[in-house]
């Protein structure tokens, strides 16, 4: 009933349930979009709400498996590899507020609203550039790669002296030449095989190779100076301790600083980043349950009520 209540009034219910489990409560979206024709429903789950998977356990993890990802991650030959976020679960919120912002638009022409529904699996799927064409076409199934990107040479990371790794992109023609040169190896600058890039992918190896001789004999500052001397684009891995001091994420207010009911905390900064409607941080996030009580106070529950809800383990 307090469901209902709250949703006869809302813009946009988000639910990541068990496909079904909703409807099994009586709170499905043909039910709930009687009560409210305006509402705009985003349901989030491991295979969709339809398909011969629909009903099976989903995480982000299997998304990322389903989807293609985790058999791109990692080095050839060896186990697949976490690629150090839930990036299945992020993927599908994008979704889910690209399908949410597509409904509100429509909204404004129909005024009716709609039912979004997003899988983990498909929305990894969706980055998974020309997987699926590669094979229909050639019958080329990409495999994982490591640090390299398949086809386009030079771009690896690469070892310094200091044990750390930089990363070059040196795959534009004109840039390519620019590196060689930084290198003193003009004899691969002027080789006419490496001309172009497609040239240059099919002695990856040996290319390669000549940008970690040269690195591993510098520091990796010294090698990312030079770099940005050539022109060539260049960087290393960031830690969360490079990040929060970064000028650049600072000037651009990406590190941003809340207060919490457990003091001050740094989060990251809001984006897309908009000219005449930027966005911004109200506040930091709640405590669990630290709004019920105005939530069901503003519903008309006395306090008896509530206290009542609180006994029974419902809120």
């Amino acid at each position: 009933a307090i469901v209902r209540q709250l949703v006869a009034e809302a813009d946009i219910l988000i639910e990541n349930f068990r496909p079904g489990t909703l409807e099994e409560w009586g709170l499905g979206w043909n039910e709930l979009s009687k009560l409210n024709p305006r509402l705009i429903m985003l349901r989030i789950s491991g295979y969709g709400q339809t398909g011969p998977y629909r009903d099976l356990p989903g995480f982000g993890v299997i998304g990322e498996a389903m989807g293609g990802l985790r058999h791109l991650s990692g080095h050839p030959g060896q186990p697949p590899v976490r690629v150090g976020v839930s990036i299945g679960d992020s993927l599908s919120s994008l979704y889910g507020v690209i399908g949410v912002l597509l409904a509100l638009q429509e909204r404004g022409r129909s005024g009716l609203g709609q039912e979004i529904d997003v899988a983990l699996y498909e929305s990894v799927f969706a980055m998974m550039e020309s997987l699926v064409p590669e094979y229909d076409a050639f019958g080329y199934v990409r495999e994982p790669a490591g640090s390299a990107l398949p086809g386009i040479t030079p771009s690896n990371s690469y070892l310094c002296r200091d044990g750390a790794y930089v990363l070059i992109a040196g795959n534009g023609d004109s840039i390519y030449k620019r590196l060689m040169t930084l290198m003193g190896r003009q004899d691969l600058a002027d080789d006419p095989r490496f001309t172009h890039n497609d040239g240059r992918a099919q002695h990856a190896e040996l290319i390669d190779a000549a940008i970690g001789e040269w690195t591993i004999r510098h520091d990796r500052d010294e090698v990312i100076e030079a770099l940005k001397g050539a022109r060539v684009p260049a960087g290393y891995p960031y830690t969360a301790a490079d990040i929060v001091k970064d000028p650049h994420y600072l000037a651009r207010q990406m590190i941003e600083q809340v207060e919490t009911f457990a003091g001050p905390l740094k989060v990251p900064g809001v984006l897309p980043k908009l000219s005449r409607t930027p966005g911004r941080i109200g506040h930091g996030g709640p405590q669990l349950g630290e709004h019920t009580d105005d939530v069901l106070a503003g519903l008309g529950l006395t306090d008896e009520q509530r206290q009542g809800l609180r006994e029974r383990g419902i809120i």
